[in-house]
């Protein structure tokens, strides 16, 4: 299994960096994202989540929709979030680009400064959690050494996003990895895969639910009159049961008119659960970075690096 988690690891990092590079003035998200995902498949790996590119205030769950004409400007903080998966083993990473292009175009260098100050703060967040991680450790001295280092730049991490455990076909697997100290006493055992994701803001340091849901999980079966609904929810289940899905493939196997009308209906009676993308709560810029970790004795081996 460790082997696995070292694999998708690989594949993760390598995909992260060369998708990095398209982050630029000009580019659309959907075609980040559709490189990524597509990369992912010829890898050999299945797809662990929707990859998320996340832009300025955005903190975590956009995805591009079909036909997105979201744009990337120069000088946008762009969180890029993706996942692979070997046999069930899911590396998870994300990293915070400064797009390159003509940055005075949209921002002052005041800003510019201030965009590279969030992305240094997280950063520095997660090489303290990783320096922190081990077996036995309470996982509040991980929130707390992500919270101190983040205060050092005068700036706030995200109080209620968290890193999380990985199981075989689960993200998100029960433990929650804070970016502050919330006083849990529960300790890390040796062998845990774990993602560490710090979030810095200059903002107060919460995230809200922003419109459009464009991200979904798979709940539970449950009748539907509507033909097309049961179709729907039968091709969820078959391919998509495991792990969170994107509205977009849904979308590319079914038509925009019908996969919204199931999409919705399924959501409505939480067959599927839907995914808002998340917010600053005062509209502030966020940064992210990520590591998949498997805890260890003496400290944590890094998958993604």
């Amino acid at each position: 299994m460790i082997e696995s988690y070292i694999e998708s690891g690989k594949i993760a990092s390598r995909i992260r960096d060369e998708a990095s590079k398209m982050i630029k003035d000009g580019t659309l998200v959907i075609d980040l994202v559709e490189y990524v995902e597509g990369e992912i498949l010829k890898s050999g790996a299945a797809i662990a989540f929707p990859c998320n590119v996340s832009i300025n205030e955005v903190a975590a769950h956009y995805t591009s929709p079909a036909n997105d004409k979201t744009m990337i400007q120069a000088g946008d903080m762009v969180k890029l979030d993706l996942g692979a998966m070997i046999d069930g083993c899911i590396a998870d990473t994300a990293v915070t680009i400064i797009a390159d292009g003509d940055v005075d175009k949209y921002y002052t260098q005041d800003e510019i400064n201030l965009h590279e100050e969030i992305v240094e703060a997280s950063s520095a967040g997660l090489e303290a959690a990783l320096a922190t991680a081990r077996a036995g450790v309470e996982i509040s001295k991980i929130g707390e050494a992500v919270h101190e280092a983040i205060k050092e730049y005068n700036l706030n991490p995200i109080y209620n996003l968290m890193g999380h455990s990985l199981e075989v076909n689960n993200l998100h697997a029960g433990i929650s990895i804070p970016n502050y100290n919330n006083h849990d006493d529960q300790t890390l055992e040796e062998g845990q895969a774990i993602a560490i994701e710090p979030f810095a803001t200059n903002g107060q340091g919460n995230v809200n639910d922003a419109p459009g849901k464009y991200i979904f999980s798979y709940r539970m079966h449950k009748p539907f009159r509507l033909k097309t609904t049961q179709r729907v929810l039968s091709y969820i289940e078959n391919n998509h049961r495991y792990v969170p899905f994107s509205g977009r493939w849904i979308t590319d196997e079914f038509g925009k008119r019908k996969s919204g009308i199931a999409l919705m209906q399924l959501s409505n009676a939480m067959a599927i659960y839907p995914y808002a993308p998340l917010k600053e709560k005062k509209n502030c810029f966020v940064s992210q970075k990520e590591h998949t970790v498997i805890i260890e004795k003496e400290g944590c081996m890094i998958t993604t690096l």
